[in-house]
């Protein structure tokens, strides 16, 4: 099964059960990112991310707390992890900021059901890291209108001016006064 056909909605949660989120639609796109910020953040070889819209990410127990951390673009990201038992369940980049989630797939009670779209940053992957065949792999990143399906470029289309108007709002909390 792909993400494609996978069942939705899918529920997740952090390992003590106080933090219970829905994904109410299929993610945007998948990354499997192998660069060496989420070699250190997940303790793993890779961090396995699924894109969606936050309002599409509904938190059916529990209240994650947001964790400002650093992140390679130097401008940090927001980890949302349970205040009991400290798994992260979501992060929020710069970009998008709380406008976008990307869910840690390992999280949702059924992972299997949501598959790597892309690996990313493969330059960096550990080298007994296989990548299976019929998947695509970057060396870096990519270009999105290459790769993503068109129902996804369509949902972005109609997120961007909400994201838009956060990066100016962010732009104009960081300018010197």
């Amino acid at each position: 099964m792909t993400t494609a056909t996978a069942p939705f909605p899918l529920d997740g949660g952090c390992d003590c059960g106080q933090v219970r989120y829905r994904m109410l639609d299929r993610p945007l796109f998948v990354h499997c990112c192998h660069c060496r910020w989420c070699q250190r953040e997940s303790g793993a070889s890779f961090a396995l991310n699924a894109m969606i819209e936050a309002d599409r990410v509904v938190v059916l127990a529990g209240a994650p707390e947001l964790v400002h951390t650093p992140s390679a673009s130097g401008q940090g990201q927001d980890i949302a992890r349970c205040p009991r038992c400290r798994i992260a369940v979501w992060s929020h980049y710069a970009g998008a900021g709380p406008l976008v989630c990307f869910v840690r797939v390992g999280t949702l009670d059924e992972p299997d059901l949501v598959p790597p779209d892309i690996h990313i940053f493969t330059a960096s992957k550990q080298p007994w890291v296989l990548l299976p065949p019929g998947v695509p792999a970057v060396a870096e990143y990519y270009e999105r209108e290459q790769l993503w399906p068109a129902a996804s470029l369509a949902r972005r289309q109609v997120l961007l001016p909400r994201i838009e108007a956060y990066q100016v709002t962010m732009r104009a909390r960081s300018a010197p006064r």
